[in-house]
């Protein structure tokens, strides 16, 4: 889920709008002559990103849902890539400092910045994604992510040939910790004979180191293997390709990246969860917390590629199918116990 820094400039009466290429520019703020005239201030959102937009994954998507916050509520956006928590907690600051309405920090590595930054701006909302932080003006949005990640977990433990499957990730965050064991959970509950492999790049960025991880594990016999690795998981794909097995995709729907080799995707619906959260602020019912979404909201989901669908016994679909309807109606009780486990973030209050 998750890394590039790019200064932002403060202009005065002047929002920063960063394209997709990484560059910004200086925009009149729209919503200060509105509020001027006595008409109601527009909503302004930011985002900051720990990685590029580009990655057709976790940082893509959450640009997407800023997009959607412009096209449907009417916001007025900005957009920063950053790298380290010094700028975590310097591009918090500047927004808080322009009067941004609310500012999303994309990733469970945002939450200390944002509980520090917070209580000097009470007017703007900082919103921390795969984040359990909680405050006045402070709130995280917990995406279960593992209750699909055990459908798909599923559909390896029976779609295997070499009952070896693999797990990379970027980080070791807990969050990727956390979807990893579901989806090793649903590959057992199909499959007690699944061997599983797990290995972390150490970045999210390294297309070729991602490459690199999964070439070494299909060299030890995995052939489907479970990714969240945003940028790098591109070159997952790659070996996929290259080695004629199969992957799958993770935070965007990311079936057409490789249709030949990708099974499904376990998607997280970042523009959905976004305006969910834009409305609420909208009408002034926001309240800082928790946000806990999954498959019961419809948010986080497991789609299908339709291309490799004939590679799927339809028992086992059929097996997935019904678990999802489990989830959604909140009667699946089988990650009960791995939720307890310790793997997820706790809550933390400024």
């Amino acid at each position: 889920m998750i890394k590039k820094g790019i200064k932002a400039v403060a202009v005065l009466g002047a929002t920063l709008l960063v394209a997709c290429g990484g560059k910004s520019e200086a925009t009149a703020d729209s919503g200060t002559a509105t509020a001027a005239a006595g008409g109601p201030a527009k909503m302004r959102v930011a985002l900051l990103t720990p990685g590029p937009i580009s990655d057709q994954a976790w940082n893509g998507g959450a640009y997407e849902g800023l997009v959607a916050l412009r096209d449907s509520l009417g916001a007025e956006i900005s957009h920063i890539q950053t790298k380290t928590p010094a700028e975590f907690e310097e591009n918090f600051r500047q927004y808080g400092a322009q009067g941004y309405t609310m500012v999303f920090g994309h990733g469970f590595e945002f939450q200390d910045a944002a509980v520090r930054v917070a209580p000097s701006y009470p007017k703007t909302l900082y919103i921390v994604t795969s984040g359990r932080v909680t405050g006045k003006n402070v709130a995280g949005i917990s995406f279960a992510f593992e209750e699909a990640s055990y459908q798909a977990g599923m559909i390896a433990g029976a779609t295997t040939k070499t009952n070896t499957i693999g797990m990379i990730g970027g980080t070791e965050l807990p969050p990727v910790k956390t979807s990893f064991r579901a989806f090793e959970l649903g590959a057992k509950s199909v499959n007690p004979k699944i061997t599983v492999l797990t290995s972390y790049i150490g970045n999210w960025d390294d297309v070729s180191a991602g490459k690199e991880q999964a070439l070494a594990q299909i060299a030890r016999g995995a052939d489907v293997i479970f990714q969240n690795a945003d940028a790098a998981g591109l070159g997952i794909f790659q070996a996929a390709r290259d080695k004629k097995v199969y992957a799958f995709g993770a935070n965007a729907n990311q079936n057409a990246v490789a249709p030949e080799v990708i099974l499904g995707s376990v998607v997280i619906d970042l523009p959905k969860a976004f305006l969910l959260i834009g409305r609420e602020v909208q009408s002034g019912a926001f309240e800082g917390r928790v946000i806990n979404l999954g498959v019961k909201d419809d948010v986080v989901r497991l789609v299908m590629n339709p291309q490799l669908a004939a590679k799927i016994s339809p028992a086992i679909m059929a097996q997935s199918d019904s678990v999802g309807a489990m989830l959604k109606a909140g009667t699946f009780r089988a990650l009960d116990a791995l939720l307890k486990g310790g793997d997820t973030a706790k809550p933390i209050t400024p």
